[in-house]
């Protein structure tokens, strides 16, 4: 009996870690640096999470973990697998619709190379602008259809050498200022060390099931 219990916490992990391995958290940097206090907020509030949807899909989940007051407003992807937006799942208190204005990420040119938008990637939030934005606690997921032939792992691959890179605007911070930022080419390191702890700790389940 011990065993199976044993058996299945391993089957359980290993059916966790297939889960986690089709999502890839990443952090973002600054391109704009209006206000030292407002970029620290932003590094440290906001991710995206990318993730496979197993039909063809890929979904990018925007989050902002707050606590300080800060409201993504606008979201553009340059380049890479995508074909085209297939929908925009807005949160509770979120509310956004295709196209951004401005079309192009405020202050993209200070990237490099300089962020160019690709025609119909982006979106923004509704009026009431900031509001409706992704405040601290809220999320957006905005889902893509890839290019024939291109899969999740092509997505992330691009992501990691910067062949598809994402924006977003930031708006509503305390000092009434705004930021622009772009996604770091590395995931995020949970995300490693999560995999790696999963595997270490299936690794023990099958030694004791052994003996």
């Amino acid at each position: 009996m011990k065993r199976l219990a044993i058996l299945g916490l391993a089957v359980f992990l290993v059916m966790g870690l297939a889960a986690y391995a089709s999502a890839t958290t990443y952090s973002f940097y600054n391109v704009t640096n209006n206000n030292a206090g407002d970029v620290a907020i932003g590094l440290s509030q906001l991710t995206v999470d990318v993730t496979d949807n197993g039909d063809g899909t890929v979904s990018f989940t925007f989050n902002n973990s707050g606590p300080a007051a800060s409201s993504i407003t606008d979201v553009y992807f340059d380049d890479g697998s995508l074909l085209a937006i297939a929908s925009i799942t807005n949160g509770s208190g979120v509310s956004f619709s295709q196209y951004a204005t401005p079309p192009n990420l405020p202050g993209g040119q200070n990237a490099t190379p300089p962020f160019v938008t690709t025609a119909g990637f982006s979106a923004d939030s509704d009026t009431p602008v900031q509001p409706m934005g992704v405040n601290p606690g809220e999320t957006l997921t905005i889902t893509f259809t890839l290019q024939d032939g291109q899969t999740y792992d092509d997505v992330i691959a691009d992501l990691n050498d910067g062949s598809l890179r994402i924006g977003i605007h930031v708006q509503g911070f305390a000092s009434g200022g705004s930021e622009a930022f772009v996604n770091n080419a590395v995931p995020e390191p949970g995300t490693i060390l999560l995999l790696g702890a999963g595997l270490v700790g299936v690794g023990l389940m099958r030694r004791r099931f052994k003996k």
